[in-house]
């Protein structure tokens, strides 16, 4: 049922939010565009039950076992709560409902754009596949924006939008749904907007630090980072887990501060994110000493630094516990969080086409991949480490020891690199490896001889 509605990036097996944040990027970092930022109202709870299974089409069996999860309801306590429409709120297979709902919005979209009056500079009419490039449709489950340079364009397409939603009972939230744009304030609506957490916005540069598009300056610079509502959101619980643990010793209040810490920097390491990290690692640490104070009310706050605080490198400022001849446990820093560029998934990649090379070059592991084979192809990413071209399917890959085994190499993964069958060929011929596995020395011929009757003679 998954790969019938694997068109979406929730429904899609290995995309993720940044996967949606990385194709908003890509449709505007090259021309400011004006965007519907679309909420749809109480989606898991007001989709339409026959409409659902009407687009679902499926054999009579599983049809019946979805309406009995449809209905199934909430149970609270002892009383249960029947579900008339929407699928069951919390319950592991309404992502999946919900995402079926709205399964088709993209190319009902794309029909749409074909009938749209769009010109080129001197005047001809845009090809149906330009039209459709043009305008920008991401969702992630009942999230979604639509981006184009037209407000006109935007607007025709939540008209339709709305209509479109009705058949299955659902309807845009208007006050999570605006129009703005991505660099201009528009309707007294601030530039930029808010998306999976990340707010994205394009500010005006200067020819230093403006974008460019084949050497030409755009004049302004596209800029995402974790929004004001996110950072508010993980303060806030920080601060309520260093509160509920002020009678705690460091190491258990470390022991849980540290996976929430973790979690929300690595989801925003893919973006313009360090100096949000750093401002909040700062009203960490005055939380932190706030939390020191009072378990030693009668100490100044150079007691509690001193007592809480160390020396780590060349960090004055770690959160650790004191353990004698062992590491200490110490706290994450927001800052620490290493900035890293998300390479966006192939827009037709799946896990489920067979293309093995690609999803183990980028997972390093695979299924039906060797797993040694897999972690080399990610460490290599995808390409042959002798000729440095990408590996394709219907390559033949092979094994190679950099120092030979018969030269004292050993069997070990970083002696392994992963060749073409013709370069490991090659390689074995130069590094005169395949001597030695010989079980004769080959016969040297000398420079200078001459054939009689059948005789090498010198």
């Amino acid at each position: 049922m998954g790969a019938l509605f694997d068109l979406t990036l929730m429904g899609q097996t290995r995309r993720s939010c940044q996967d949606a944040i990385g194709a908003i990027f890509l449709a505007i970092n090259k021309k400011a565009k004006y965007v519907l930022d679309a909420d749809i109202a109480k989606c898991f709870d007001r989709i339409n039950h026959e409409q659902l299974l009407r687009k679902l089409n499926t054999y009579p069996t599983l049809r019946k076992q979805i309406l009995a999860w449809l209905k199934a309801g909430v149970m609270d306590g002892k009383e249960l709560f029947p579900t008339s429409e929407g699928t069951p709120q919390g319950g592991v297979i309404s992502p999946l409902l919900a995402n079926i709902a709205l399964h088709g919005m993209e190319n009902e979209i794309n029909k749409l754009a074909d009938t749209f009056d769009m010109k080129r500079p001197d005047g001809t009419q845009l090809s149906k596949r330009d039209k459709r490039q043009s305008v920008s449709l991401i969702r992630y489950a009942d999230d979604f924006v639509i981006l184009h340079e037209d407000i006109t364009i935007v607007q025709r397409c939540q008209e339709f939008i709305s209509e479109w939603l009705k058949d299955m009972g659902l309807e845009l939230k208007p006050s999570k749904t605006r129009l703005a744009h991505t660099l201009e304030e528009y309707n007294q609506e601030k530039p930029g907007f808010d998306f999976l957490g990340f707010n994205i916005r394009q500010f005006k540069a200067g020819k230093y630090t403006s974008g460019k598009v084949r050497g030409k300056l755009l004049g302004f610079k596209t800029i995402i980072t974790p929004s004001k509502k996110s950072q508010k959101r993980h303060y806030k619980k920080v601060a309520e887990t260093i509160e509920k643990h002020k009678g705690k010793s460091p190491a258990i209040l470390i022991r849980n501060l540290n996976p929430i810490i973790r979690g929300w920097c690595n989801y925003f390491s893919t973006v313009v994110s360090q100096k949000v990290f750093e401002r909040l690692w700062h009203l960490t640490v005055w939380k932190l000493i706030k939390w020191g104070t009072k378990r030693h009310r009668n100490k100044g706050r150079k007691f509690i630094v001193s007592k809480y605080f160390q020396k780590i490198g060349d960090n004055n400022w770690v959160f650790a516990t004191k353990q004698e001849g062992k590491n200490p446990m110490r706290l994450l820093q927001h800052s620490d969080t290493t900035i890293s560029r998300y390479v966006k998934v192939k827009d037709d990649a799946s896990p489920c086409n067979g293309d093995l090379i690609y999803w183990s070059t980028r997972m390093g592991k695979h299924p039906e991949m060797p797993k040694r084979t897999a972690l080399l192809l990610k460490k290599q990413k995808g390409k042959c480490a002798q000729c440095g071209l990408f590996f394709k399917e219907g390559d033949v890959i092979e094994l190679d020891h950099i120092i030979p085994k018969s030269k004292g190499g050993k069997n070990e993964y970083k002696n392994w690199q992963l060749l073409h069958r013709h370069c490991h060929d090659e390689k074995t011929r130069n590094d005169g490896s395949i001597d030695r596995k010989l079980s004769h020395k080959p016969i040297r011929i000398p420079e200078n001889y001459r054939w009689e009757n059948d005789l090498l003679v010198t």
